[in-house]
């Protein structure tokens, strides 16, 4: 059984944004660069990767091919990597060099051993009110999340989150399918059309406590 893909938030990945703790999402994957930072530490080529640090890169990348953009050298008729920010690791130089080593492997960007999940196609945002104690909480989600993924976000403000049934709108939610499929639409394009604030129509789940206090 396929282990399922986990999803991050873009700000998520912008926070990863140190040369010991560098991740960028391009093409929807979601990858941690920091093995490849230590290993070229100090190399002028890792500068372009810096200075994306925590963000898309997609524009680097066609996506049909999922390798770097390719130009043809008006000059030399040659085709190169398009690289308007400066070459980068991997990439090899436009000409014959002595100090090359083609014997990469995979380069970094088709190498899936640093992808670490996908990049949410759309996130959302949720209230989640617990009526024993009356707190409420506002988390950003993605939308291909399950309850079950949401859940396991929330454990950080509530460790006992699993000794509550998730409702909303008195229905008990099945935390084996996504807000969407449990009836939660996202409703942030129409609100945009009609001009209404996102903040206001953010939909709340409820957290019935079951009186069977688990662990954390």
């Amino acid at each position: 059984m396929m282990e399922q893909p986990r999803y991050f938030t873009p700000s998520e990945v912008a926070s990863h944004c140190t040369s010991a703790d560098l991740w960028v999402s391009f093409l929807g994957r979601v990858c941690d660069l920091s093995p490849l930072m230590s290993r070229y530490q100090g190399d002028v080529l890792l500068l372009p990767i810096m200075e994306c640090a925590g963000k898309d890169i997609s524009s680097w990348f066609d996506p049909k091919t999922k390798d770097i953009l390719k130009f043809v050298d008006p000059l030399t008729c040659c085709e190169r990597y398009y690289t308007p920010r400066g070459r980068f690791v991997h990439v090899p130089p436009n000409g014959p060099c002595s100090d090359w080593d083609s014997d990469i492997g995979q380069p970094w960007w088709k190498d899936r051993r640093y992808e670490v999940g996908l990049l949410s196609a759309k996130t959302r945002w949720i209230r989640i009110l617990n009526t024993l104690t009356s707190q409420e909480q506002l988390l950003e989600v993605c939308s291909e999340e399950t309850l079950e993924e949401i859940l396991q976000r929330f454990l950080r403000f509530n460790s006992h989150a699993r000794s509550y049934t998730w409702k909303h709108q008195g229905q008990i939610l099945d935390m084996r399918k996504t807000l969407a499929e449990n009836g939660i639409m996202d409703d942030d394009l129409e609100l945009d059309q009609l001009r209404l604030d996102r903040d206001i129509f953010i939909p709340t789940i409820l957290l019935n406590f079951n009186d069977d206090l688990t662990e954390g």
